[in-house]
């Protein structure tokens, strides 16, 4: 290391870093929100960045309204999805997630399921919202939650353009005071959502796109609001891209059946310790399924998933 590299690190490493919140990022252009609630566009130090919104960063500045950033704070939690060839993070430091789903487009169990799973790896407190309740289908969208509500995952039932204000009522308790991240595949109504939650959100992701010279795409990066100026009082909302795969290779096949909340007290009293519930004798989990205590929709997904993240990675 030369004499002036020397002295620019010495110089960081003696200078008193300040901290900040990542609200959004492009590439390796972050939008981080100091302390005192101005913000500023930083690069990372050096080639590789682990930034995801949500992240609590170290950064120096390097000139009006610019940083960079020299370190991440420990994180709490971090969500992600993973397949064969990459991973992709949605958000850190997370209290609780939304999953999002709606009467139309007709959602994927298997999908909601492999994002209830993310969430229960990371440890995340999850609820799932069912949005446009006021179109015929939503009897039949019930009937295929039943089984998320019976194994305890709290559903609630919104419509968010026929009635927002009933909508944000059954919401708002859950949201005050917690940073929630809202999941769903596209054509849900996240951004019907975050549009009411957050009354300046299309103005503020035009004032980011600027400052990251990123375009005014708005669904392709989770983005973080606070909720303060909105109905909600407190709190903040994260906005993300919608999804229609979502890997979760980071799993182990042999964790799935304690990660699903159905399947996860049945699966304590198998027969074999290392019970994969798929033909081994005296399975407590097959027994629930054919008693009707596991759904037999969910049991199919899990032996997709298990087969799933059976097979041998692809190089």
């Amino acid at each position: 290391m030369n004499k002036g590299r020397k002295a620019q690190q010495a110089a960081r490493e003696g200078a008193a870093l300040d901290t900040g919140l990542v609200v959004r990022g492009h590439g390796r252009h972050y939008l981080v929100q100091t302390d005192d609630g101005q913000r500023l566009q930083c690069v990372p130090r050096g080639k590789k960045s682990d930034c995801v919104v949500g992240d609590r960063v170290r950064w120096l500045p390097t000139s009006p309204g610019e940083g960079v950033i020299e370190g991440l704070e420990p994180r709490r939690n971090l969500l992600y999805r993973q397949d064969e060839w990459r991973s992709k993070s949605f958000a850190a430091n997370v209290d609780q997630l939304l999953v999002l789903v709606a009467v139309e487009p007709v959602f994927s169990e298997s999908l909601l399921s492999r994002a209830l799973l993310a969430a229960a790896e990371a440890g995340i407190e999850t609820r799932i919202a069912l949005n446009k309740t006021d179109l015929p289908g939503v009897a039949a969208a019930r009937e295929r939650l039943a089984p998320y509500t019976t194994m305890g995952v709290q559903v609630m039932e919104l419509a968010l353009k026929a009635d927002a204000a009933v909508s944000l009522g059954t919401l708002a308790p859950w949201l005050a005071g917690k940073t929630t991240l809202v999941l769903g595949p596209s054509g849900t109504g996240k951004s019907t959502l975050t549009n009411l939650l957050v009354p300046d959100a299309q103005a503020q992701v035009g004032e980011i796109s600027v400052a990251l010279n990123s375009g005014r795409h708005t669904t392709t990066h989770t983005q973080w609001y606070s909720l303060t100026a909105g109905p909600i009082g407190s709190g903040a909302w994260m906005d993300s891209p919608g999804f229609q795969t979502f890997g979760i290779q980071h799993i182990e096949p042999m964790r799935l059946a304690s990660l699903m909340l159905d399947f996860a007290e049945p699966a304590t009293r198998c027969r074999f310790a290392n019970c994969t519930h798929r033909q081994e004798p005296s399975c407590a989990v097959r027994a629930a399924v054919e008693g009707g205590q596991i759904a037999a929709s969910r049991y199919r997904i899990y032996l997709e998933l298990f087969d799933e993240l059976s097979r041998p990675p692809i190089y």
